[in-house]
């Protein structure tokens, strides 16, 4: 019988081990921030007490009032193996069964802290076992007898287990603080210390990274250029490629400065120590943590507030919103744009939009005009690039210069995106956060390709807070009108969409509402065909999954 309380401990504490890890996964997706891990946890019941979950807690509740009413009406047998021998099975099933899903998207990353996390989570799960079992020796004196009442105590821990990893984060909260603190403040003073080095700062609601490579790709043209890579925008993020790889060899430094709530602008901006700044577009991404697109606006501006005397700021001036802040600036400025161009010192004419990139003339108030070519799909694209051009212009690079570089600007991975998949069919991958202005720019994007089949697979936008549902209808409208077939992503979640094709008088029978991009993929395998285009708008992380 101790072998068989033996093995069922093990098999008890596996199956934690496998649901920690898996919430640990869904916190480290949301930023290893406890609120919006426990908004998940409240969002998300049928993940955390999954169908197999809680049939294995009712079958070991069931084992447990069983075996112990039939011990006390029949003492002399011995039901204890067999109270013990149900429990393990039972245990083994739903490892067996537990967590038959797709692959993650992103898989959890076991980084340093998530190591430290999860010894965390497991040592509280080991202690509140030993005090378990530690009480009912102490009440008894005999754990073998009450093997049935521990056990399903041990099943309902099981259950609620992922509370474990909250817990683990709040213990880790102060070491981590102080671990981040040290990296941080090393990282800031060693680009504080490198006076060669001219760092540029960009920020903005959508268009970062894109703008980021695209001025990187002109500048390379004159100079030695660091960037953050990908989506690189955190405090520790930009800590760990100042520290890894910043050195005396480059001579600019470009980071783009990500923000969820007031103060992260001017965090981020603090580490960089931004000579240049510039500021891409207002709009309501993350409006959920932000509430109003006023507090938005304040954010974003920490980055110009936190620039040098002598430094200068650059602001899109076709947003709205960007341009009040830049009207309200008094420090050295370019403002760029398409539309108003009388009132820029910057801008493009002459724009030729097509399925394979773009050419427009670059106007440089002070330099003249250049004509320039870029395999960048999309207008907005344009004035990424416009917004790269103008740190150029600050940075003294010639208009010839400023062109080959935009000429070699190469497309960011999932941001409109063209792939060719050997199939005939076309691809435009946008999968990287979508936003309002960014769906319909690649809605545009795909009605380009004329004559063509076209068909969207999106699960719709996130994060725009109480925008979301009037946001997503106008994208299932605009969708209507640009698309043959739809595939939405997430019954639940896309129902917006619904209504805004519905609208639109959108054929039913051209839309698909699957649970997974798996089951989109199987989907598109039978729908498309030689000559379609199939535009990926949109990718949510694990923590959203309907299934």
């Amino acid at each position: 019988m101790q072998t068989l309380i033996f093995l069922f401990s093990a098999c008890w504490l596996m199956l934690c081990f496998i649901k920690l890890k898996f919430n640990l996964h869904m916190l480290q997706i949301e930023g290893y921030k406890n609120q919006k891990y426990i908004d998940w946890i409240s969002a998300h019941k049928n993940k955390i007490f999954t169908k197999n979950d809680r049939i294995y807690s009712i079958i070991m509740i069931i084992n447990t009032l069983f075996f112990m009413l039939a011990a006390t009406g029949a003492e002399e047998k011995n039901l204890y193996p067999y109270a013990m021998a149900a429990s393990l099975i039972t245990s083994v099933f739903l490892i067996i069964n537990t967590r038959k899903k797709d692959e993650a998207k992103k898989p959890l990353v076991m980084t340093n802290r998530a190591k430290r996390l999860i010894l965390i989570a497991i040592s509280l799960t080991v202690v509140d076992f030993l005090i378990l079992i530690g009480i009912i020796y102490f009440i008894s004196g005999n754990i073998v007898r009450y093997f049935p009442l521990w056990s399903g105590i041990l099943a309902i821990v099981y259950l609620f287990s992922a509370y474990y990893v909250l817990g683990a984060n709040y213990i880790a909260g102060p070491i981590e603080k102080n671990i981040n603190k040290k990296f941080y403040n090393q990282a800031a003073d060693k680009i504080k210390e490198m006076k060669n080095i001219t760092s540029i700062g960009i920020t903005g609601s959508y268009g970062k990274t894109s703008t980021k490579f695209a001025a990187a790709s002109i500048l390379k043209e004159k100079y030695s250029v660091l960037n953050t890579p990908e989506s690189y925008n955190t405090p520790m993020g930009i800590s760990k490629i100042i520290n890894s790889k910043l050195t005396d060899e480059y001579e600019i430094f470009i980071a783009e400065l990500g923000a969820t709530k007031i103060g992260d602008i001017d965090e981020v901006a603090a580490l960089t120590n931004p000579k240049i700044g510039i500021l891409t577009s207002i709009g309501p991404c993350h409006l959920e943590t932000f509430k109003s697109i006023d507090n938005i606006m304040r954010t974003k501006y920490e980055l110009i507030e936190r620039l040098p005397d002598d430094g200068v700021a650059i602001f899109n001036y076709d947003n709205d919103y960007v341009k009040k802040l830049a009207d309200k600036t008094f420090k050295e400025k370019i403002c760029y744009g398409i539309k108003n161009i009388d009132d820029t010192d910057l801008f493009a004419t002459d724009i030729k939009v097509g399925s394979n990139g773009s050419r427009f003339t670059l106007c440089i108030k002070d330099m003249g005009t250049v004509e320039c070519e870029t395999k960048l799909l999309g207008e907005h694209n344009i004035l990424n690039i416009l917004a790269g051009a103008a740190a150029a212009k600050v940075l003294g690079l010639t208009l010839d210069e400023i062109a080959r570089g935009i000429n070699k600007i190469e497309s960011v991975e999932h941001r409109l995106q063209l792939i060719d998949p050997g199939t005939g069919a076309i691809v435009i991958d946008d999968a990287f956060n979508s936003n309002p202005d960014g769906a319909k720019a690649a809605l545009d994007v795909l009605d380009s390709f004329a004559e063509r089949r076209k068909i969207i697979v999106t699960p719709g936008m996130v994060e725009l807070g109480e925008l979301e549902e009037q946001e997503n209808e106008k994208f299932g409208e605009n969708i209507a009108i640009t698309c043959d077939a739809v595939i939405l992503i997430g019954r639940k979640r896309t129902e917006a969409i619904h209504r805004g094709l519905k609208k639109k008088a959108f054929n039913e029978d051209d839309l698909y509402v699957v649970n997974s991009l798996s089951e989109a993929t199987e989907v598109l395998k039978t729908l498309t065909r030689a000559g379609d285009v199939v535009l990926f708008e949109n990718d949510l992380p694990d923590t959203y999954n309907e299934h």
